[in-house]
């Protein structure tokens, strides 16, 4: 960034931002989009100071938060990895704690890890366009559980806390839920001290998480029943890769590993385009691979065959078919009805059936937000996130400096990630080349928009997303290729981002940032 040392800065200057931290940059969330925009951040040629806000006590985000049974990916790991350093694990969906291991593992490689602020809640972000910087409030609890405020001035906003509220889940009002004896669970805030080894589970929903959870209850379970209000399209597939492990015998590591990671790659994008052009040429697959487990006599119809097409909501894959098997083996069952009410024992569906249960799971979906908590201001006027639209899929109409970095909801959630702040880097590099001190998409897009994900899950309509355009650099596009085109490769510069020379920019050092990426 264009340099200047702290002590160069006006006594007007000093005197607004008082005991503030100084950066470059400040990057919220610690989870995989945290760890790539670390990376990224250090590989510019440009010296970059950078610092994590983390509101938790951990590296990993929704890996660290997320502790429920048999918690694992649901997209294959060689394209959920950081593309600068490969995993050479066995698995196709691998588990929740090696996610986390390998997570933390990187931050600490790259020497990310020593930019994390732990315990850093951000609960304000307030943009001076007399200045081009950013003020960031955040509540930091210390070890001994006091909690004060800091403060952090900065001239970029990188927005890594994905979409999850991770203080908050859905649960739906249940009639009857305060009469059951029971003990109810919600997977986000799963206890430690859950014993159900031979008890009788209830898991209600038929998403990611539920297709998890049961096949990893039964193991020790008496029964588990998954109670769905509609089915889910449910994938099997060979776990691990057959493809993978031809190629293993033929080629060293370092060779077959980026040939998988791109047959994986590509192989999303086609099964996302066949779900659109061809929907019962999928439909036919997916049933098939469900009967080599189930059988053909199976009411797949009433279980697994939703009404809607493959895609329209998010496809769950299971790695051997294990949610299949278990139901297959009797230690799991599916029933498609809706709540009735609860019981003292359980619950009654509205068909009338008596689902007896110890303990109750709520795999009900998530809360879904951009910055949960978080108040953001413009020269003094609070500004809601949900009410603007993407640029490029990464700015954010009418916010300057300011980046939200995500993932694909039909792909690979690191595939999007690392691509936007790839394209931030780039966006910074050209701030620097040109002398800028900011840029902001211009809010003047007056057609048609439509939500940032077009799915229809019952979670993704509750969530308070920016939304698209229809065109580009407003459409959201949910293919790697052609945003790869769009921010890796296109020109940073076009008509619908405004750039501006502003006041002098400050770069500012005092987290001793260092190019250490090899």
């Amino acid at each position: 960034m264009n340099s200047t040392s702290d002590n160069e800065v006006d006594d007007a200057e000093a005197n607004e931002l008082g005991d503030a931290e100084q950066f470059d940059v400040v990057v919220i969330g610690a989870g995989i989009s945290g760890i790539c925009a670390g990376y990224r951040l250090q590989e510019r040629d440009t010296e970059t100071s950078y610092v994590i806000l983390e509101k938790r006590a951990g590296i990993g985000g929704t890996w660290d938060l997320f502790r429920f049974p048999g918690v694992r990916s649901d997209s294959d790991i060689q394209t959920m990895e950081f593309p600068f350093r490969p995993w050479y694990g066995a698995e196709t969906l691998a588990p929740g704690p090696a996610i986390r291991d390998y997570t933390r593992e990187t931050a600490q490689v790259y020497g990310i890890d020593g930019r994390i602020r732990f315990g850093h809640r951000v609960v304000r972000a307030t943009w001076s366009s007399q200045r081009s910087r950013w003020t960031v409030e955040a509540e930091f609890t210390e070890p001994a559980g006091a909690t004060r405020t800091v403060n952090f001035n900065c001239r970029f906003i990188l927005s890594c806390g994905g979409y999850y509220d991770g203080d908050g889940c859905y649960t739906p009002e249940f009639a009857g839920m305060e009469r059951y004896r029971g003990r109810t669970v919600h997977p986000q805030h799963w206890p430690e001290d859950l014993d159900y080894e031979g008890k009788r589970v209830v898991v209600i929903g038929s998403g990611a998480t539920a297709m998890t959870l049961v096949p990893a209850m039964a193991r020790t379970a008496e029964h588990v029943t998954m109670l769905q209000r509609s089915p889910s399209y449910v994938l099997s597939f060979d776990d691990p890769d057959a493809f993978r492990a031809k190629l293993a015998r033929l080629l060293p590591e370092r060779l077959a590993h980026p040939i998988v990671r791109w047959k994986n790659i590509l192989f999303q994008i086609f099964i996302l385009y066949l779900s659109v052009l061809a929907p019962n040429m999928v439909k036919s697959m997916i049933r098939k691979r469900a009967e080599v487990h189930l059988g053909a006599d199976y009411d797949y119809d009433t279980h697994f065959a939703p009404s809607y097409n493959p895609w329209d909501q998010r496809l769950c894959a299971i790695p051997d078919g294990d949610l299949f098997v278990a139901i297959a083996e009797g230690r799991a069952s599916v029933v498609t009805d809706r709540i009735a009410t609860f019981t003292e024992d359980g619950i009654e569906t509205v068909s009338g059936q008596d689902l007896s249960a110890d303990i109750v799971i709520t795999a009900t979906g998530f809360d879904m937000r951009i910055l949960p908590g978080v108040e953001v201001l413009i020269d003094g006027t609070p500004t809601d996130l949900a009410d603007t639209l993407y640029y490029k899929s990464v700015l954010l109409s009418g916010i300057p400096n300011f980046a939200h970095v995500t993932g694909y909801p039909q792909q690979s959630y690191t595939l999007k990630a690392d691509l936007s702040c790839r394209y931030v880097a780039r966006l910074l590099d050209h701030l620097d080349e040109h002398g800028y001190a900011s840029c902001t998409p211009k809010s003047t897009w007056a057609g048609t928009t439509r939500p940032s994900w077009l799915l229809s899950s019952g979670y993704i309509q509750r969530a308070r997303f920016p939304r698209q355009g229809t065109k580009r650099p407003w459409k959201v596009y949910r293919n790697f290729i052609a945003d790869s085109l769009a921010l890796r490769y296109a020109p940073v510069a076009d008509d619908d981002l405004e750039f501006s020379r502003g006041a002098a920019v400050a770069s500012t050092t005092n987290s001793g940032a260092q190019k250490q990426v090899s």
